[in-house]
């Protein structure tokens, strides 16, 4: 398998030839569903949190007497049928973190750089370096490269001009190797990174 590269003006430079196993492996999509909703649970602060009947504050004394009012025996203000009153099962502060096998992490990985490859959606480019953190060059970049959806920057460390200058830039991502993960594979449509990172990522996912 080939990977055509580009220049900031989407001239082709040459082809790099890339693995088989990582880019152009089966894409296992129960594997994807996994992490993707692992991803997404893991992000749930989990913080919601209702009151039940003896917490909310008062209702302490019986509002009429039990006989002859006519009316439907009540103990509390604060039951659960009256306004004001607690809530029957509501939510409470719960984790909704869990993990997936590290083994299924690997082959989701390997799935979803699979799917960018399979459906052309990887952008290699000779280089990444701005010289100055600037919105326009980025634009600039994407308009040149015709990417009018979203577009995931792949680099392979700490990047900050190119950081500064995709931020301002609506469906436009940046991160680095080490936070690769499949979730901000699958919503980005595009995959831009540099011939230098392949090597590296076929290192992280041949071992």
């Amino acid at each position: 398998m080939e990977f055509n590269i580009l220049d900031a003006e989407n001239k082709k430079l040459g082809s790099i030839k890339v693995s088989e196993a990582v880019f152009g492996s089966e894409v296992k999509e129960h594997f994807l569903h996994q992490v993707v909703v692992m991803q997404l649970a893991n992000k749930r602060r989990g913080t919601a949190c209702t009151k039940i009947r003896h917490e909310v504050r008062g209702g302490g004394k019986k509002p009429w007497k039990q006989k002859g009012t006519g009316r439907a025996r009540a103990g509390s203000t604060r039951s659960p049928l009256w306004r004001g009153g607690g809530v029957v099962f509501g939510p409470k502060p719960r984790d909704y973190s869990f993990k997936v096998p590290k083994k299924i992490c690997k082959a989701a990985l390997i799935s979803a750089l699979s799917l960018k490859a399979k459906n052309n959606d990887i952008v290699l480019l000779d280089s990444l370096e701005l010289k100055s953190p600037k919105t326009k060059e980025i634009a600039r970049l994407l308009h040149n490269l015709n990417i009018t959806d979203s577009a995931l920057f792949l680099t392979e460390q700490g990047n900050r001009n190119l950081e500064l200058a995709a931020r301002n830039l609506p469906n436009t991502h940046v991160i680095s190797l080490a936070g690769l993960n499949v979730y901000s594979l699958l919503y980005s449509s595009k995959l831009i990174l540099t011939q230098e990172i392949i090597p590296k990522i076929e290192d992280r996912f041949q071992k």
